[in-house]
Formats: structure tokens, sequence, C-alpha cells
């Protein structure tokens, strides 16, 4: 590639990232400091430590955040030690298993576990049958336990994340070492917790930091259990009286901020040695054949986690199946009515071709400057092509609320980027929400295709007389193809499920997309939540053929396009 190729794709990077990156950012923080006399203010954010009800927000999405990344831990850790220590039955069927949570948005798992744990739901239903509650005072579990269920809801569905981060680390760990270390008498859990662990950390932390981000800002979860003591539903609360109320943007910067903190705390502490501990291994791994008791422990946790992680998917399948489910294990009575009204409902109909629309575009828009991103990092010398693969994967590391809410305020009738919505029709908008929020996912997975494919196949190409751009187009695209798939796939269907642009960029209803419809329908009354359920099974459908096919191409890389 010309370096004036390289030079203008470089520049470009910036400023898209500048103005719908920064800009956003900057926009919401300026807001939170600035009062109406454009004079510099703390007030708002004083008021904002002052009030009681903000600081349990903060409180409780610090809980939130924490909660969640050491239960995901908790349970990811294990489960890839056991499958990085031994070779057990039906191992590769239980592994691809792991990504099963992931093929449900967890708000809309959130239906089905409010469904289990609801006062009228499966577990008291149960516990009622077996004489342990009485019927006329059920147990709200759902009730003071808000916290937890959020917590629960969002470890089950992010767990995967840790687990493939931990084994691609686990993978890397030079077995030589290990044995090393036994030679010298360090065995089992001692070993484990002075040179494996600190080996791995670097992936742990990758893990964790994605995991600690998302459920730190989580909206849609909180929402359906209506636990509105969270600064994310708070936030999304407030927007409704975004022109003359700044408490909203100085609550996004305080989670922008503590945000950063925290990522930058946890680098401090696990991600110094990255460098040191993450090499790919001199000799490879030879796994152990697992003893009887081995597979049975093997195969247990994994059927076990598994099992519980399913649970909301088997919740919602089971609402989206019943005309009344009220106070009983089972529904009573069952029905498929609501899968053909959730596709002919206007509502859902219409978000649907709206989602198709705006995830189609952006993925469109991923492939290309994903791809051009990719190819100046990984096959340039270009100065300060590193800086741009940062760049690229900032938006894993900034919450998507924050982003949400810095779009909503910079579009705001009367403010300079207020022609980017067409009306009241967000679309362009939301497309470059979409966009920024899923790039990270197709410049991993095209690097990972430039770095497998050598560089000497376009040479050659160019020696021949093929100038760089047709050897680029001609031989070396159509050889990381699949890997251009895979991040596409990925990016378009997660895009179609993204859950903080679309409730906040979408206000009219003729231009939802399918999780603000979703949301919508949930809080509606009647066969609404039955209605929700059915589209969220397809949408669950859909999820699952992405990431499935995604998680072939890619293999084992698939857990790098979940790392800051």
């Amino acid at each position: 590639m010309h370096k004036g190729l390289a030079t203008t794709i470089y520049g470009f990077t910036i400023v898209f990232f500048a103005l719908f990156f920064v800009y956003p950012i900057w926009h919401t923080v300026k807001e939170a400091f600035v009062t109406p006399e454009d004079t510099f203010t703390l007030v708002y954010i004083a008021e904002i430590f002052k009030n009681p009800i903000y600081v349990e927000g903060l409180i409780n999405s610090f809980y939130m955040g924490l909660f969640t990344t050491l239960l995901s831990l908790l349970i990811a850790l294990p489960l890839a030690l056991m499958a990085n220590h031994w070779d057990f039955r039906g191992k590769e069927i239980l592994n691809s298993l792991i990504l099963v949570p992931l093929i449900l948005p967890p708000f809309v798992g959130a239906l089905g576990i409010r469904q289990i744990l609801g006062q009228a739901g499966v577990l008291n239903a149960f516990l009622i049958d077996l004489g342990l509650m009485d019927a006329n005072a059920p147990h709200d579990w759902l009730g003071e336990g808000q916290l937890l269920g959020v917590v629960l809801m969002n470890a089950l569905h992010l767990y995967p994340i840790a687990y493939l981060n931990i084994s691609a680390a686990l993978a890397n760990v030079d077995p030589a070492m290990e044995e090393a270390a036994e030679n010298l008498g360090c065995h089992g859990i001692r070993r484990l917790s002075r040179i494996t662990l600190p080996m791995i950390m670097p992936g742990v932390f990758a893990g964790a930091t994605i995991i600690f981000i998302w459920s730190f800002t989580e909206l849609g979860v909180p929402l359906i259990f209506d636990f509105g003591r969270v600064t994310s539903v708070q936030i999304f609360h407030g927007i409704k009286d975004l022109s003359g109320n700044p408490f909203p943007y100085a609550l996004v910067v305080l989670m922008l901020v503590a945000t950063v903190f925290f990522y930058l705390i946890g680098k401090w502490l696990f991600g110094r040695d990255i460098g040191a501990s993450s090499g790919r291994a001199a000799t490879g791994r030879v796994l152990k054949p697992a003893s009887p008791m081995a597979n049975l422990l093997c195969i247990g946790s994994f059927v076990f986690v598994t099992g519980l992680a399913i649970l909301p998917h088997i919740g919602v399948t089971l609402l989206s199946l019943s005309e009344q489910w009220y106070g009983s294990i089972l529904p009573r009575h069952w029905t498929n009515q609501h899968y053909l009204d959730a596709l002919g409902h206007p509502l859902t109909l219409n978000s649907i071709g709206n989602s198709l629309k705006y995830a189609s575009l952006a993925t469109v828009m991923n492939v290309i400057l994903g791809t051009a991103i990719a190819y100046v990092v990984v096959r340039t010398k270009l100065p300060g092509r590193q800086f741009l693969d940062a760049t690229a994967m900032l938006p894993l590391a900034v919450p998507g609320l924050v982003l949400a809410f810095g779009y909503l305020a910079m579009t705001r009738e009367g403010q300079r980027f207020d022609f980017l919505v067409l009306g009241e029709n967000p679309i362009i908008i939301l497309i470059i929400a979409y966009a920024v929020r899923r790039l990270p996912y197709v410049v991993r997975s095209a690097a990972a295709g430039f770095q497998q494919t050598s560089v000497t196949l376009e040479e050659a190409a160019q020696n021949l007389g093929c100038p760089p751009l047709k050897a680029l187009t001609k031989v070396t695209l159509p050889l990381i193809a699949a890997n251009l798939i895979a991040g596409g796939l990925l990016a378009f269907s997660f895009a179609m499920l993204e859950v903080s642009d679309s409730l906040i960029l979408a206000e009219q209803q003729q231009y939802f997309p399918i999780t603000k419809a979703i949301y919508a329908l949930v809080t509606s009354l009647g066969n609404g939540p039955h209605l929700a359920s059915a589209l969220g099974v397809w949408a669950m459908a859909f999820l699952a053929i992405t990431i499935v096919g995604a998680g072939v191409i890619l293999g084992k890389k698939l857990g790098a396009l979940f790392r800051v």
C-alpha cells in the first residue's frame, strides 16, 4: 500500500474518532462543568454527592460491576483450568456450549429470570408444592434482592468473555516453566498461585475489564428488574429533562471517570507484565488424559454451569410459548401464536426492518474502515500505527451508555450536530453509534487474518507488476475473507441487539430498533411480555447462528475480540 494511502487512512480514522468518539464525550463533560452563563463550575458534581439517591446509585453501580466481575471470574477460572489441564470426554462439545450465554441479550434474559424468581414464579411454585412455603405469603426474591438478581443475570451472561480470555492466556503459558516449578517441589495449589496465575493475569485482566465496564454501566437488566437505584437507570430517566437539567451530564461524567479510574487501577495492579507474561509457549502443552473421577468432575462442572447459564433462555422460551404462566412450575396453556404475532405486530415488524437497516449499514462501514485500519497496523511501518490500533480499541473501554448519552446530547436541536437527526429520524446517528461501538471486533479479526497471511504473497504479486492496492484486493483480501466474515458477523449481530444506543437514541416508535421494541413491549399491558419474549427468542436464534459461525471461523482467537 502506498504510504500516501496509509497516511490518508490514518488521518481519516483520527478525524472520525475525534468527531464521533472524543467530541460526544467532551460535549457531555463540558455540560457537566459549565453554567448557563458559560462559566466553569463544580456545583453540579458536588450536588451529586450531596444527594443520597445519586450516591446510592453510584454505590450500587459499583457493587453491580464488582460482584458481577468477581462472580464471572469465579465461574470461568476453574472451567478454563480444567479444560487446559485435562483431556476429558465431550470436551469439544462442552467447550462450545460455553458460548451459549452470549446468544441472548441480558435484558431479554432478565424476563426469564423474573418469571422464575418472581412472587408467582417457578421457584415459589416449586417450594409451595413441596410444602416449604406458604402459598398466601410467597417470598419476593427480587424485592429486596434486586441487586443480587442483576448481578446473577449479568454474570451468567458475561462469564464466557472471561473464559475465552483466560483460555487464550493459558494456551500461551510455557509448560516448561510449570514443569520446572514441579521439579523444584512446587505442586498443586501452590504452583497454581505462584506460577500459573501470575503468568495468566494479563488474560484475567483483559476479560475482567470488559466485564466490569459492561456490568457497571448495564442499563437493560436493571430496567427489566425495575431496579432504579443505579446510575445507569437514573441517567436514562434523566434524559426526559435533558435540556434544562445538568445532573444527567454530571452522572455520566462520574460514571466515565469511575470506569477509567478502575481500569487504570486494574492495569497497574494486573496488567504491567502483559508483554512478559503472554508470550507464546516455547513448547506445546500435552493434556493429561482424565481419570474417571476427573472426567466426572470436568463434565459435571461444565454441565452444571451451562445449565445455570441457560435458565434465562429456558424462562424466555417458555414465556413465549405460554398463554398464561402464573403460580405454576410450567405454563398451563401453550401456544405458538406469540411468534406469529411478534412477526406481524406493527411495532415488532417495523423494528426488525429498522434494525436490519441500521446494523447492515454500520457493518459495511465497519468492514471497510476496520480492514483499512488493520492493514495499516499490521502491514505498514507508518509512525504512530500502534496509536491507531489503540484508538480503534477505545470503544471497548468506554461505556456504551456514556457514548449513547453523548450522541443524544450533541444532536439535540440547536446543537452543532443536530443535522445528523433527520427530523425525528435517528438513522444516521444510530448507524454511526453502532459502527463506533463494534469497530474493534472487525479490526481485531482483520488484524488476525493479516498476521496469519504471509506478506510475501503480496510482494510476489507486486514483483509481477501488480500495483500494491490491486495486490491487496486480488490476493490478500480473498485469503482473509473468513476473518472479515467472522468479524462482520459479530459486528452485525451485536449491532442488531445493541441496548444502550437503541434505548437512548431512538425516541419515536416508528424508528425503534429491536431492543427498544422489546423494552416497549415489556412495559406494556396485556400480552406484551409474551410478545417481547417471542421476539427475544427470534433474536436469540439469530445471534446463536452468527456467534457459532464466528467461533468456527476464528476458533480460539474469538477471545481476542473481547479484549481491551
